[in-house]
Order: structure tokens, then sequence, then C-alpha cells
């Protein structure tokens, strides 16, 4: 099957693919990337620091690093990616436009998945893939629609998050059929980012086995949406309401921890 991924270029991304694409490994695979999610303006101090860790940790600092090193042996830069996939990882931003689209449709994918894009799909990309785009959802829909899903969440006092697989049908934002779910039990002691990459092993077997069902020749079993609520990027007075439960948004010896189990060996 040609498939084509549309991801973040962040942390969580590159270790949901790390886990994704060894089992595509019979499927002819391109990515391509989002710089980022959101607009340009101004943020809280906070969500900069965030992004740092997010983004710039893995991107600019530690991915050349792990790249230099001759007998590296840890999770995949999106870089080294490349090696196994149709062609190189290539940002794509436009989507939308007319020589995106052209990229794209040269690849004649049938299925198209997304994890962490940052751009709305519009109905002639939507068009291009017989068997459909499939979004994983870093949280629990339709009650989490949005951006920050886990943020809101462990705001919001939740017991449990998850992720959602669902079907973008149209421009609107995570309203589409859902395929399915998995959970994970909130840690209070833990930080928003952490949670988050604890989202993708499972939230990752959900993409695992839509894939298979769909290659098999099956149709995926969906409900539809009801009611719902779309949240977008937290503002100061939240982040404040977060920090006062308490709860934190990155814990640095979390991530150093994590970051030594899988990429630092």
């Amino acid at each position: 099957m040609n498939i084509v991924i549309l991801a973040n270029c962040d942390l969580a991304s590159n270790y949901a693919l790390n886990l994704l694409l060894p089992h595509l490994s019979q499927h002819h695979v391109s990515v391509f990337l989002s710089a980022k999610v959101g607009g340009s303006g101004s943020k809280p101090a906070e969500l900069n620091s965030l992004a740092f860790f997010e983004q710039k940790l893995l991107n600019q600092i530690l991915s050349p690093l792990f790249e230099k090193l001759p007998n590296y042996q840890g999770f995949k830069t999106f870089s080294q990616m490349s090696r196994i996939l149709q062609q190189p990882v290539t940002e794509l931003n436009d989507i939308n436009s007319p020589l995106s689209l052209a990229k794209i449709a040269k690849l004649e994918p049938e299925l198209i998945l997304s994890i962490r894009y940052g751009s709305i799909l519009k109905e002639d990309v939507l068009a291009l893939p017989s068997f459909g785009v499939l979004n994983l959802h870093s949280g629990l829909l339709p009650d989490y629609r949005g951006v920050m899903a886990t943020f809101w969440a462990m705001l919001n006092g939740e017991k449990k998050i998850g992720t959602t697989l669902h079907y973008i049908d149209n421009a609107s934002i995570d309203t589409g059929r859902i395929a399915g779910h998995s959970h994970l039990e909130v840690q209070p002691e833990k930080s928003y980012l952490w949670h988050v990459l604890q989202l993708y092993p499972s939230g990752v077997n959900l993409l695992i086995d839509a894939v298979v069902t769909l290659d098999n020749g099956a149709q995926l079993t969906t409900t539809e949406q009801q009611g719902g609520q779309y949240y977008s990027f937290p503002d100061t007075e939240a982040l404040k309401r977060f920090t006062d439960k308490p709860l934190c948004l990155v814990n640095e010896d979390e991530l150093t921890a994590f970051m030594l189990e899988h990429y630092i060996h």
C-alpha cells in the first residue's frame, strides 16, 4: 500500500514514528512534517519553554549530535528515517497549495495517516487517498477537540486521558468518524509532557491495527461523534491554574530518563 504520513517536527511525533515505521516495512511510505502547530502570534513564556523541550532540544541540539555518532543505536532522528522511506523526510507546511498537492498526488497515496500535523487538510487533499485520511488525535474525542488536549484534561481533573483514531472527512477539526480509542491513567505527579509521550505506544497500535485491517480489504468500524468541546492553546490564566493545582508542564528528570531509554543508550 502507498502510505503518506503527515506528522509534526516535534519529539512526540518522532517517538510515534519510531514506533510505527517498523510495522509498515511492507508498504511504500513517505513522511512529511509541519514545522509547528498553531500560528506565529505571541504565546505565554511557559509555552515557549515547552516548545524548547518538545522541538528545539531534539531538532537543533540532540539530532545533529546523534547523526555524527558512527555507531548510534537509539531511535532514529527525522533525517535518519529517510533511509527506510520512499524519499527523504520533507517539511511541508502549505499542504493545500497546488504545488504541495502535486507532490502528494505524485505518490499515489492509498492512505494518509496524520500524527500531530500542524495544518488543516482541505477537500483536495482529503480526496486523494482511496482509503481516506486517518488522524491519531492526542485526546479523547469528542470531549477534547483541538490542541493540547492532555493539558486541558489534566487541568479539568480527568482520571484518564487517551488518544482517538478518527477519519478526517472535511476541514473541520477533530470531528470525523471515530475508529478507536486508547486510554492512559493520569498520574498527577507526572508532567504534561510525560503524559503526552506515554500516549503513543497504545495510540500507535491503533494505527497499526487500522493499516492491517484496510490492507486486508476490510473496513474500519466507526462511530459518529456527538457533542464535544473544542480547546485552543491555554492562556496565562489557564497556565496559572495548571501550576496551582499543582501540575507541571515539563519535568527535566522525566525527560532525561525518557531520552536515555529510547535515544541515548
